[in-house]
């Protein structure tokens, strides 16, 4: 089980539903939202200065936000001390399917790029490659 995973996604109804299958999938201790990436940045520093312990194991990332998008939060995003960002996995998680994001995105520090919705199968890999972990459907 992962102790945290933050959701960077700016559509409400987009977060619910991935709270809720992240939360049927009983994956993580804790599932967080932040609204774009300015909010996710905020919540990182926090982490970092206040208990790294709680710093995400996942980060799923949305590319097309206000105020901050996923390509700036991925800019800024390294300039947070590396102790804390070593153990964790970020995958963007878009409705885009231009081949120019897609392009982009593979010269970042990202682990994946996933087309939405969030589904079983597609966190089931996510947690397989990267963590090791089995969904309850896989076991």
């Amino acid at each position: 089980m992962l102790p945290a995973i933050l959701l960077v996604d700016d559509d409400a109804t987009t977060n619910f539903l991935n709270q809720r299958l992240l939360s049927r999938l009983n994956v993580s201790r804790a599932v967080h939202v932040a609204g774009n990436g300015a909010e996710a940045l905020t919540r990182l520093q926090a982490c970092c200065q206040e208990a790294p312990e709680t710093f995400p194991a996942l980060i799923l990332l949305d590319l097309n936000m206000p105020v901050m998008d996923g390509f700036e939060f991925l800019d800024a995003y390294q300039q947070l001390p590396v102790a804390p960002r070593q153990h964790t996995v970020i995958v963007m998680l878009t409705t885009s399917t231009l081949d120019a994001d897609q392009a982009r995105a593979q010269q970042l520090p990202i682990a994946g790029y996933l087309t939405k919705p969030l589904t079983r199968e597609n966190m089931a890999t996510v947690l397989r490659v990267h963590f090791g972990v089995l969904c309850e459907n896989e076991k």
